[in-house]
């Protein structure tokens, strides 16, 4: 397992948030730490410890942890000794795959809410979604032959999406692909769901973002609540800065992942009714407890009108933040509420 170097920590604490004068949180100071090492992207850890050593143990702690998530979830590469999802992707309509009950706690908690969305978040869509990424990835490598997945590829390989066909068995401890050309892909979650889990047993008072999903796990230790930036998709000043304690804030946009084709923005997040990027939002950002849902939610509402994701976050109990595409801020009833600047 990949450890954090001292190098690494110092560099992150002096270029990082600096720690603050002593006394100013009861004694505490505060340090950051960041990794290029978890799910593909940037995460940062922030928080108030009584010295440097002390915050780096907790620091590796959550990366060490979050770094198991990212491989168990991993659908493009394999690791020795682990059966995680590229193993069961691989074994698609040739056998069980015997997985970490952190596997099968996921595609659970993927399952309901697949259900729960009305099938807007379907981690069972990886063959869909494994066409796009191979256009994106090509696309980005070669610019002036930027094309899209084809057609009739997309449409067949929406046909083996079927949640049915996933088969779980929690006494053998196993996942069963009985289609053999489905294949999974838990992008839409898997991030928000590992923070979440992690920040179950995390210290209280930290700030944890891993690609933007931002979970915190308490207030400072002076009883202050965190400040989150909303990224504005055109860049320059946030959206809007939010007051955040003890719950997750998670952004979906167009602008994260994306390609050109003919001048035209093609990104990550596929509406399952039409097998194409999603144009209604520029970004969904969501403000819910747990960092999972949140993550799924702002996925489904990057589909959906105001209205149909409103009746989401209801039963959910969550608030939402939608950009248009002409930059006009839409906001749930609870939302602003949460809102310092």
């Amino acid at each position: 397992m990949k450890r954090m170097c001292a190098a690494a920590v110092l560099c992150a604490l002096l270029c990082g948030c600096a720690a603050a004068p002593a006394g100013e949180e009861g004694g505490q100071k505060r340090y950051e730490a960041s990794f290029l090492t978890l799910f593909d992207t940037v995460t940062t850890m922030v928080g108030y410890a009584d010295s440097e050593e002390a915050f780096t143990a907790q620091a590796q702690q959550i990366h060490d942890e979050l770094l198991e998530y990212h491989q168990l979830y991993d659908i493009y590469n394999d690791y020795d000794g682990m059966n995680n999802l590229k193993t069961v992707n691989d074994n698609a309509g040739i056998a069980p795959v015997e997985v970490d009950a952190r596997i099968l706690d996921m595609l659970e908690f993927s399952r309901d809410l697949y259900e729960e969305t009305g099938g807007r978040v379907n981690v069972a869509m990886g063959g869909v979604l494994s066409l796009w990424h191979d256009a994106r990835e090509a696309g980005i490598e070669d610019p002036a032959h930027a094309d899209l997945p084809d057609q009739d590829a997309l449409e067949e390989a929406a046909r083996h999406a079927d949640w049915s066909n996933v088969v779980m068995d929690e006494e053998a401890g196993t996942v069963y692909l009985a289609d053999p050309d489905l294949s999974l892909d838990v992008g839409a979650i898997a991030k928000g769901y590992a923070v979440e889990r992690v920040c179950e047993t995390a210290p209280a008072g930290m700030l944890i973002s891993v690609g933007g999903n931002v979970r915190a796990t308490g207030p400072k230790p002076d009883g202050s609540p965190w400040v989150v930036g909303i990224e504005n998709p055109d860049g320059g000043d946030f959206l809007h800065t939010l007051y955040v304690e003890d719950s997750s804030v998670v952004t979906s946009g167009d602008y994260q992942r994306y390609y050109l084709v003919d001048g035209q923005r093609y990104h990550h997040i596929i509406d399952p009714d039409t097998l194409y990027p999603a144009t209604r939002w520029r970004s969904v950002s969501i403000l819910c407890e747990d960092s999972g849902i949140a993550d799924g939610l702002s996925t489904a509402l990057f589909t959906l009108s105001q209205e149909d994701g409103q009746k989401l976050l209801d039963a959910f109990d969550a608030e939402a933040l939608w950009m248009t595409q002409d930059g006009e801020l839409l906001y749930s009833p609870g939302f602003k509420a949460a809102v310092r600047t």
